[in-house]
């Protein structure tokens, strides 16, 4: 049902509580699992600051190098994906190229569209994604 899994990753708690939900899923469903994270593009006419974390590209190939470390302890090996651009919209579009069949994501993450301040990331991927989306609160 679920052979390709997208999970976009970041450094909130809401991401690391979809961890054992993409666990449950890729075991349940023998499914290949792919990590994404976002290098955000930095918005200069931003009023608010993102996540400086979260633009830079050694800490976000930390991370995904992390996150893969921990799936790989529970015998689950793991695709990792680094790009760049605004999280909602890089996510449905690595989701639609790589023809994925569930994108598991946390229900807040860091990152912030400006151009709609009052939607989540979550909530663009909901409105955007090219297949199914499971959100964990």
């Amino acid at each position: 049902m679920f052979n390709k899994i997208l999970f976009p990753l970041d450094r909130s708690r809401e991401a690391q509580e979809a961890v054992a939900v993409a666990i449950d899923l890729v075991q349940k469903y023998q499914s290949q699992l792919i990590l994404l994270s976002v290098v955000e593009t930095p918005d200069l006419d931003a009023e608010v600051l993102e996540d400086p974390v979260m633009q830079s590209p050694d800490a976000i190939d930390k991370l995904l190098h992390s996150a893969q470390d921990l799936f790989a302890q529970r015998g689950i090996k793991t695709e990792i994906l680094q790009r760049e651009g605004k999280p909602a919209f890089t996510i449905c579009d690595v989701a639609d190229e790589l023809n994925v069949d569930l994108i598991v994501m946390g229900s807040r993450g860091n990152g912030l569209d400006l151009d709609h301040p009052s939607k989540s990331v979550a909530s663009r991927v909901i409105d955007l994604a090219p297949c199914p989306v499971l959100i964990v609160p």
